[in-house]
């Protein structure tokens, strides 16, 4: 079921002690939209736990770093920036048919919760959470608007993308101004790249390939990288949106291969083309200019696979 600000507000306020779950293979925003309302409940005097199949990495400390466990059974459980049942991964997919409270910004959430609070013109699920903790009447400290920065900045690209609207910004001001370290976070999320992060991307960027009069690129991130790199997983954040950079590309599209044998695929897309449209051939979802899906089968045909779907997008604009 849909709710609203009010409604979400008297469900926490209703509740003493709260269980949060982030998506698996967490980024700035699951895990910025985590803490802000982990702080903020603490703030209220009530127990608050987060739990994550994947772990934290260590670049987001300067907001993390204040987390205490506390161990209870919950009275409610709540999904942040989790748009489907398949995102719970394996530590937390026990709780998928116990979600009480859903908050999220993906037009393409699934409904899975009990109650849904969503917002789908939020640049990121922490710009949506800043109004739900205004609205409970939490003043935020300087780890609650880090953590809502962080997820904003990395959901906008840094503010580029076209889903960073006025009152992304307006957010991003009150955050700072409740002291949100900005110029830091900025920092640690853009420009901040480990020895196996550059010579990973430097192998990735050698299986760049276009299609279709240059519109489409695509890129593969394969397993032998990662292990021969030695690069961690939360470092590969931002590879996806190295291919849409590219002048006159109209989606970029990285293959990340699985373990299982399965390719992940991120799409980017510039105005021109939906990348939540094209994802949801293939079960899959997101934004329209950010959207993901898994194809099963191997590198070749993977590939064959979503240009052919990308190419139908752009057959019926040009």
């Amino acid at each position: 079921m849909i709710i609203g600000i009010e409604k979400a507000c008297d469900i926490l306020k209703q509740a003493n002690k709260i269980l949060i779950i982030s998506h698996k293979k967490p980024d700035g925003d699951t895990i910025g939209s985590a803490f802000s309302l982990y702080y903020s409940l603490l703030q209220l005097g009530k127990k608050a736990r987060i739990e994550c199949s994947d772990p934290f990495a260590p670049k987001y400390s300067y907001f993390t770093g204040g987390y205490v466990e506390y161990d209870f059974t919950p009275d409610l459980i709540v999904a942040v920036d989790l748009a489907d049942v398949a995102l719970f991964g394996g530590k937390t997919e026990k709780y998928a048919d116990k979600i009480d409270l859903c908050i999220d910004h993906h037009p393409s959430n699934s409904m899975y919760a009990k109650n849904t609070l969503l917002k789908a013109d939020a640049a990121s699920t922490t710009e949506l959470m800043w109004e739900l903790i205004k609205a409970m009447g939490v003043a935020p400290d300087k780890n609650i608007a880090n953590a809502v920065f962080t997820g904003l900045t990395t959901d906008t690209g840094c503010f580029r993308y076209s889903n960073a609207t006025a009152q992304s910004h307006i957010c991003a001001a009150e955050a700072i101004v409740c002291g949100a370290e900005s110029a830091l976070i900025n920092r640690l999320m853009f420009e901040t790249k480990s020895y196996e992060r550059i010579n990973a991307e430097r192998r990735i960027m050698d299986t760049l390939e276009y299609f279709f009069d240059n519109h489409c690129a695509v890129i593969t991130i394969s397993c032998e990288t990662v292990e021969q790199t030695g690069v961690a997983e939360d470092e590969l954040d931002g590879i996806s949106a190295l291919p849409r950079q590219i002048e006159g590309v109209w989606a970029g599209v990285t293959l990340r291969e699985k373990k299982d044998g399965s390719y992940k695929i991120s799409l980017r897309t510039t105005d021109e083309l939906d990348a939540s449209a094209i994802c949801a051939v293939f079960g899959g979802g997101g934004h329209k200019r950010a959207a993901g899906c898994v194809i099963n089968g191997d590198g070749s045909e993977v590939k064959k696979k979503i240009t052919d779907a990308v190419k139908q997008a752009i057959d019926k604009i040009i």
